[in-house]
């Protein structure tokens, strides 16, 4: 069986990474099962370095088809023309596809249109809010799979609402949990603990790059400063998005205690993760790690794909709500934020499961 497995941008490689090792290591026990890595170049990213991929062990793409930036339909026609060049030249049994990027979905229809079977890994979850590129990539990428690997009963369920057969639904687990499992011994301490003197659990972490939060000036500088203010005396680390970075440079956000740097490298950012009094954010992949590590986990959104984080994990949702914002404060600094559990099947075995069911799924056609 020859898998091509499909990375658009940098988390992607996170959740790529146990699935090549699951692979390798049944090529190990005589399975005949091959793999094509290939990076649609979907986001430049600086810090997709060679360090990258060795403190990982991800294996460098095979090919990078290099479409860049653009606008969504700029990039999803770019993603489509090459990745078809891509297939022609390659011809594989499956297409693996991971996550809501815009190479996931743009991939997924490419392989359909040339008859290949299409696996989705993270399939199912869902926001409820249209206004998120990525909610509609989810939607249309989960319209055309043949296989969905999902990370959770909410995602099964709202499959099974859309119709499909259960048969074709295996709940297997979260592969970022399988790559934070593997490299939670081998986190590594960044520069900054020392030369800002940070110490555990005395901290606070914060990620910004959703529109909502950081496309409108006026907005940002009133969360920023809310936050800044309602931290007190915890210093903030702040890795600043490319995205974010452009509207802050035109803002006034100078505080003592919130400190802004470059994005960090796997092993350094879950490190500052790790050892957070909490972390403030608007991504999703960052409230399964802070569920997984048990850190309480404010996320700046009015929704959320991954529920379980809420309703099992550590995560609590406040958007840009001044009073939920403050609730969620007020929690914390009384040391009464609610106890959070692992999600069933986050235990570091999901992309073995996916190898396994694939490999039962190719000798059944």
């Amino acid at each position: 069986m020859n898998i091509t497995l499909v990375a658009g941008a940098r988390p992607n490689f996170m959740k790529i990474a146990p699935i090549v090792h699951a692979i390798e290591d049944k090529k190990k026990e005589g399975v005949d099962i091959n793999y094509r890595l290939v990076h649609t170049g979907q986001h430049y990213d600086k810090n997709l370095s060679d360090t990258f991929f060795e403190e990982l062990n991800i294996p460098f793409p095979d090919i990078n088809l290099d479409v860049k930036s653009g606008t969504q339909a700029e990039q999803t026609a770019a993603i489509m023309i090459s990745f078809e060049k891509e297939l022609q030249q390659n011809p594989c049994d499956l297409v693996m596809v991971v996550g809501d990027v815009t190479s996931t979905m743009a991939c997924t229809i490419v392989a359909k249109k040339a008859h290949i079977n299409v696996a989705h890994v993270e399939a199912g979850i869902r926001s409820g809010d249209m206004k998120m590129p990525e909610e509609i990539n989810r939607i249309v990428t989960d319209s055309l799979t043949d296989y969905f690997f999902t990370t959770s009963t909410y995602a099964n369920e709202n499959l099974v609402k859309l119709g499909v057969s259960k048969s074709n639904i295996f709940f297997v687990g979260n592969v970022m949990i399988d790559t934070l499992r593997t490299n939670e011994d081998r986190l590594k301490q960044p520069e900054l603990w020392k030369t800002l003197h940070l110490s555990n659990k005395n901290y606070l972490i914060m990620t910004l790059h959703r529109p909502s939060n950081v496309d409108e000036e006026i907005s940002l500088k009133k969360l920023i400063t809310k936050i800044v203010d309602l931290s007190e005396t915890y210093p903030i680390i702040f890795p600043v998005h490319p995205r974010t970075k452009k509207l802050l440079s035109g803002l006034d956000l100078n505080f003592k205690n919130l400190h802004y740097i470059n994005p960090l490298g796997y092993l350094e950012f879950n490190y500052l993760v790790k050892h957070a009094f909490a972390v403030l954010t608007d991504s999703g992949g960052i409230t399964e790690e802070t569920t997984m590590m048990n850190v309480p986990c404010i996320t700046l959104r009015d929704s959320t794909e991954r529920p379980e984080t809420c309703d099992i994990g550590t995560n609590v949702l406040v958007g840009n709500d001044s009073e939920k914002i403050e609730k969620a404060f007020h929690e914390l600094r009384s040391k009464n934020w609610k106890q959070g559990a692992i999600p069933e099947l986050w235990d570091g075995n999901a992309a073995k499961r996916i190898i396994n069911h694939l490999i039962d799924l190719h000798k059944l056609e």
